[in-house]
């Protein structure tokens, strides 16, 4: 069946257009819509895609960071300001892959997949969704939850709060092929200290749940404590509450379980106190 494909100047344009084909699909990097079509989908009839300048761009503002939701993991990783996102950015596939693959495409990948998501949860992101000529800010954790049950908005972009200290943000993935491969697991955590004490940490984990999730037992553990052995000892022993990992052909969900808090641990223990 023959694709039609529309190219919209604004984004609210293309939005519409979405809301308004039940076949439409919108086309960013493509590395996950493109596998669907070339598999079969009989479902998607309409490619809508944008040039609005917005749509790509990396934004500042104070101390506020906006990703336009077409900004690719290779933008992400040259960025100056970004440099902390770069061991991020840079799991995500190969160099090809990353030359495509998008930070709104991202927040759609399923388990395994999704690594860059999953920062973006320990940084506490909120995500720009268009629908129709109407847009609103969703909480990242929120838009996670309700993802797969609004097919006809168009996420525009995220934005989020840099770390007054970059070396308090911390990331590590698991994975049988290092660094591109699909993740055993992934943690991402944002650690500020006051004095020699973690206050208010953020931490998420990726390939533990059906959709990256906040790690809340093992931060309210944590808040407070010192990075050291006694002082994250309660956090690991809260590591997999709320977790619920698959079984999939990268791990078994019961090895899941067990090795997050032998790498919770070692990205504790190698943050700075």
């Amino acid at each position: 069946m023959p694709l039609a494909v529309k190219t919209f100047d604004q984004l609210r344009d293309a939005a519409s257009a979405l809301g308004t084909d039940a076949g439409a699909r919108f086309l960013g990097g493509g590395t996950l819509l493109m596998r669907d079509i070339n598999e079969g989908d009989i479902s998607i009839t309409t490619l809508v895609r944008s040039t609005d300048r917005a749509f790509t761009e990396i934004r500042s503002s104070g101390s506020r960071i906006t990703l336009g939701a077409g900004v690719t993991m290779s933008e992400v990783a040259a960025h100056p300001e970004l440099q902390y996102l770069k061991p991020v950015a840079r799991t995500v596939g190969g160099p090809a892959i990353r030359n495509m693959a998008t930070i709104g495409g991202n927040l759609f990948a399923f388990s395994p997949y999704g690594d860059f998501t999953v920062a973006m949860l320990a940084l506490e992101a909120t995500v720009a969704v268009q629908g129709g000529y109407s847009s609103r800010d969703v909480p990242l954790e929120e838009f996670l939850a309700t993802r797969d049950r609004d097919s006809k908005s168009l996420v525009t972009g995220v934005t989020f709060r840099q770390p007054d200290n970059p070396t308090a943000f911390h990331y590590s993935k698991v994975s049988r092929t290092h660094p591109k491969g699909a993740s055993v697991l992934s943690i991402a955590a944002h650690l500020p200290a006051s004095g020699n004490r973690v206050s208010s940490p953020r931490i998420a984990y990726g390939a533990m749940a059906p959709t990256p999730i906040r790690a809340k037992a093992a931060e309210n553990a944590l808040n407070g404590k010192s990075l050291d052995e006694a002082g994250i000892a309660d956090a690991l022993a809260a590591a997999t509450q709320g977790c619920s990992p698959a079984s999939d052909s990268i791990a078994s969900a019961w090895y899941r379980n067990e090795v997050l808090p032998v790498y919770l641990k070692r990205l504790l223990l190698g943050a700075p106190n």
